[in-house]
């Protein structure tokens, strides 16, 4: 393995030495993360375009299929196999308790759902662990490029069998961006339209792929070179967190502040364009509703 140097103040690093696990069993968790992640990959291959049911799970825009539910089952059995005391949070079937340990996995089994559903083919299976709630490795499987993300303290991170590294890039205006936009936009004046304008104008572009799991290990592997977004939950960060952290790159709150997985927002990118982040999303505020179409967010008493 290949050690990277991060920012010392990662969140995975801490968690890491919080944890005072031995370094051959995080390797042997990480290679769990692994294995599960390939296990719900394998069911969004199968299902993939033969789709039976969509439904929205109560959210406008927010969707489960089949295809989530098998994938979920497949990882949660390996999870079950391998550490069967461990705890698990997941999207679909919510939480299970372990047996008193701070390490809970972090499950998404299909990230990126509305793309899936629609055959676009930019999705993915996500498995995090934590440690009291900070990220501390992952793994996530990619089927459309064949390609397995992971990372862990003192392993690196890596897709397939490369090792892989956030980009040197240092200007904005340099830089290309991607984002997300909450469930919840199309009743919130605070739905990043205004961040993602401000962005926009001054970079070589943002790209919005909706799925945000995948959005982290391409900012990891330098093929975008900085994230925004809120309104997540920990499920789409607790991989990814830890693949941007290990391969070089550093994740904060808007505000530079330590980021929390459970606050669903936070800022991923390369060092040399944290600053310049921090400062643009605090320099813009929400746009009028009545701007595109939407004047009804604009109410008095609408809470922002």
């Amino acid at each position: 393995m290949t050690d990277f140097p991060t920012h010392p103040a990662s969140l995975s690093n801490q968690a890491w030495e919080a944890s005072e696990l031995p370094a051959v069993e995080l390797e042997r968790l990480a290679a769990v993360a692994r294995r599960a992640a390939e296990a719900g990959a394998e069911q969004l291959r199968h299902h993939f375009g033969h789709l039976e049911r969509i439904r929205e799970k109560g959210r406008a825009g927010d969707l489960v299929t089949e295809a989530d539910v098998a994938a979920e089952q497949a990882v949660l059995a390996v999870l079950e196999q391998e550490t069967p005391e461990l705890g698990v949070l997941a999207e679909e079937s919510g939480r299970r308790q372990g047996q008193g340990s701070p390490l809970e996995w972090c499950v998404d089994p299909l990230d990126g759902t509305t793309n899936y559903a629609h055959r676009f083919p930019f999705f993915g299976t996500s498995v995090g662990l934590t440690w009291n709630g900070q990220p501390l490795l992952g793994a996530l499987a990619v089927p459309a490029l064949e390609q397995l993300y992971w990372a862990a303290p003192g392993l690196g991170a890596w897709a397939n069998n490369s090792p892989i590294r956030v980009s040197d890039c240092s200007e904005l205006s340099q830089s290309l961006l991607v984002t997300g936009f909450a469930y919840d936009r199309h009743t919130r004046v605070d739905n990043n339209y205004a961040e993602f304008a401000w962005f926009t104008h001054r970079t070589r572009g943002v790209r919005r792929a909706g799925a945000a799991a995948v959005d982290l290990a391409f900012v990891a592997d330098g093929r975008l070179d900085g994230y925004w977004e809120r309104g997540l939950s920990p499920w789409d960060l607790a991989a990814g967190v830890v693949l941007v952290e290990q391969a070089g790159g550093v994740v904060c709150a808007y505000d530079g502040g330590p980021a929390e997985l459970a606050s669903g927002k936070l800022i991923a990118c390369t060092p040399g364009l944290r600053q310049a982040l921090i400062e643009g999303l605090g320099a813009c505020k929400p746009l009028a509703g009545g701007s595109y179409g939407a004047p009804e967010l604009d109410a008095p008493n609408l809470d922002p």
